[in-house]
């Protein structure tokens, strides 16, 4: 079959944009080259939107009005403008769990509008079965996503929400959703049926994310990212488009394998992750201030004893965690390294792969402060380096400095890689109170002999800490 010049250009533009998105993609895995992928990326998807378009214009001719187009692509520029410049960077895992739930409902609405036009008599083997799982996925991405954004938010609890047999009434309605899909191919023209697998999308989107806690959000927010990426496919399938069948599947896989990165670094598996309920029900209390029943109590300072170790540290690593997050201490931070360095003490930063709630999380808010990317390490590059340093700064992080993961075998998080805080000559530990973390047990580093915690606001501790420097 011979193209015409229009559809030729319109695939040179959709084969552009694949190859834009790849590249994208592979420039995202540096932080010197990542602001070029962002850039890449976006090109790609102009191309893309220019692509289908022009098709939808000079080939299929089925856009005849342009107000329609229009008004949206204002919409969504006005909204997404917005979003860039109004949501700060501290709120950056809530922004990306929204605009997952706005790509779940665009998958969607396609979907049902794709079955409405076309009817599901008319439509192949192929179209259908992709039309439906495009529409249960793009349900649940989002419904997931609203509900990971209300976790974040906190207008829902973070706490894992469960009752009696959900796991068990979740997988039948994974398998009915299945189920119905394959119904539908053998009875397209059953409109019942593909309404129920809309609904039922919904309601797996709540159920599933009701049970996971706040802590696990980064891996929450990889498998939202890859649903979206999933549902793109299936549309692509269902409209025979081919960019969206290739960044669909860029977008799919991408953010299954980060999930499955992220569930290592916790050394939990994706299952125990998506149904275990892990936080649910804490196994010890909280260390008190004073004497505990466990052992002994931990070391409280003041602001003036921590500032005076920090004045004679030559050697700092600050350890961030989500505690820096909440306060939104980024730029007390940085203040600090800054005061430190002039004084001749070298700074670097740790940076656990879940430490937050989004992949990255701590990365972002440093970056935001104007930290310097190669003052950032990550575990595995500095964690021999712990020994050797003169302060480890904790700033609110909890479950990922436990030294119960290494010697407790009776702990839930045995086993998790951390970073070892506890191995430098002295710790300071900056939190809001001595409750426990999303593990719901007591941390083991905070009763240690060289460990001293201040309590109090992270971030005006850390400017209290800035002031005694430099007098």
């Amino acid at each position: 079959m011979t193209l015409s010049l229009t559809e030729t250009f319109v695939q040179l533009l959709y084969l552009g944009a694949s190859i834009l998105f790849v590249l994208g993609l592979k420039d995202l895995g540096d932080a010197q080259t990542a602001r070029r992928g962002v850039l890449l990326a976006e090109i790609g998807m102009v191309a893309a939107v220019a692509g289908t378009l022009l098709y939808g214009v000079g080939v299929t001719q089925v856009i005849v009005r342009w107000e329609w187009i229009v008004v949206a692509l204002l919409i969504g520029s006005a909204v997404g403008t917005g979003m860039g410049l109004w949501i700060p960077m501290t709120k950056m895992p809530e922004r990306i769990a929204l605009s997952h739930a706005f790509g779940g409902l665009a998958v969607g609405l396609v979907g049902v509008v794709e079955y409405l036009q076309h009817g599901g008599p008319h439509m192949s083997t192929l179209q259908i079965t992709a039309t439906g799982l495009e529409v249960a996925l793009g349900a649940l991405t989002f419904t997931g996503s609203i509900m990971a954004f209300g976790k974040l938010q906190g207008f829902i609890t973070g706490r894992p929400v469960t009752y009696p047999g959900q796991n068990i009434s979740n997988m039948l309605m994974i398998v009915g959703t299945l189920g119905l899909i394959g119904f539908l191919v053998y009875s397209p023209d059953a409109s019942w049926a593909f309404y129920s697998v809309a609904t039922l999308g919904v309601l797996l989107g709540v159920l599933l994310v009701l049970p996971i806690g706040g802590a696990d959000m980064p891996v929450v927010i990889c498998l939202l990212n890859s649903y979206a990426g999933l549902a793109a496919a299936a549309t692509g399938f269902a409209l025979g488009n081919n960019v969206l069948i290739i960044c669909g599947a860029l977008d799919g896989f991408s953010g299954f394998l980060l999930g499955m990165m992220m569930s290592k670094a916790m050394n939990r598996s994706f299952a125990n992750v998506l149904f275990g309920a892990f936080g649910a029900a804490p196994e010890a209390k909280a260390v008190t201030e004073g004497a505990s029943a466990s052992g002994p109590a931990p070391n409280v300072g003041s602001v003036e004893e921590a500032a005076e170790v920090l004045r004679a540290a030559r050697s700092v690593i600050v350890v961030p965690g989500y505690g820096m997050a909440v306060s939104q201490a980024q730029h007390a931070v940085r203040d600090l390294a800054n005061v430190l360095q002039a004084n001749g003490c070298d700074v670097r930063y740790a940076i656990h792969p879940v430490a937050g709630r989004m992949p990255g999380h701590m990365n972002v808010l440093l970056a935001e402060a104007n930290v310097p990317y190669d003052h950032l390490f990550d575990l595995d590059v500095i964690n021999d380096d712990f020994t050797a340093t003169d302060v480890a700064l904790v700033v609110g992080a909890n479950d990922v400095v436990n030294p119960a993961a290494r010697s407790n075998q009776s702990s839930p998080i045995y086993g998790m890689p951390i970073l070892s805080a506890d191995m430098a000559k002295t710790c300071v530990v900056l939190k809001r109170s001595l409750n426990p973390g999303f593990a719901g047990i007591e941390n083991e580093l905070f009763v240690r002999p060289n460990t001293m915690m201040v309590l109090g606001d992270a971030k005006k501790t850390l400017m209290q800490f800035t002031s005694a420097l430099k007098e």
